[in-house]
């Protein structure tokens, strides 16, 4: 009795179409991973070296704190030039493609 219930729920599947694959596996949010990264642990990491500056102008070592804020000033120069290039290639690839 069960397994004539059993079978013909099989084959009224089957007749219809239903499909035992897996679901279509998801990609990983790239996006949301740079925004948590942006928003969450740059100003963190601002905060640290504000600090460690402010600790050397303290104790009188200006011209260590002048030589790492140029190189800090330099590196956010770099990061906002390739985010600029970035941006420059899209359009690019986008006028030429369209």
């Amino acid at each position: 009795m069960i397994a004539t219930e059993l079978a013909a729920q099989v084959a009224t599947a089957i007749q219809h179409g239903a499909t035992l694959a897996a679901p279509e596996p998801k990609g990983i949010n790239t996006e949301g991973v740079v925004t948590f990264f942006a928003s969450n642990i740059a100003p963190i990491l601002l905060a640290v070296l504000g600090i460690i500056f402010i600790g050397r102008a303290s104790r009188g070592e200006i011209s260590k704190v002048l030589t790492s804020s140029a190189i800090a000033i330099v590196g956010l120069a770099f990061i906002a030039g390739a985010a600029t290039l970035f941006f420059v290639g899209d359009y690019l690839i986008d006028l030429i493609f369209s």
